[in-house]
């Protein structure tokens, strides 16, 4: 097992969730929705598990880091409530998207997406650099 130094390691996940934000904008475009919740949720699940990684926080699961997060983040006022609830909503539309037959997202669900997921982003890069 390769040993990761810890700021390596979230600079790897920031990296990996300013990919997957630069993927939504190429997926917006060529109107793919059900990609783009793939990708948003993708592009806050990276710095979220940054953010857990940076205080030792351990999450095995997606489910896991969805629920750390809230636990450490959201219940201690540290990040508003919205983006715990954005969060979740992402988290469960990729399972909806990627997995359930006939779910169809459209531009008037995705579009407002992008700017909350940016907005959250920043906040959690804030985070992270503190």
């Amino acid at each position: 097992m390769m040993i990761v130094a810890r700021k390596d390691y979230i600079d790897y996940r920031v990296l990996k969730s300013k990919e997957a934000f630069d993927d939504v904008v190429l997926l917006a475009a060529n109107q793919r929705w059900n990609s783009c919740i793939n990708r948003l949720y993708y592009s806050c699940f990276y710095l979220v598990g940054a953010l857990l990684y940076k205080y030792s926080i351990k999450a095995e699961t997606h489910n896991g880091a969805k629920t750390q997060f809230n636990l450490h983040f959201i219940k201690a006022g540290k990040i508003d409530v919205k983006y715990g609830k954005l969060y979740s909503n992402l988290f469960d539309w990729r399972q909806e998207s990627d997995y359930a037959d006939f779910t169809e997202f459209d531009s008037k669900t995705v579009i407002p997406l992008l700017e909350q997921v940016s907005e959250m982003n920043k906040l959690l890069m804030d985070l992270i650099n503190m």
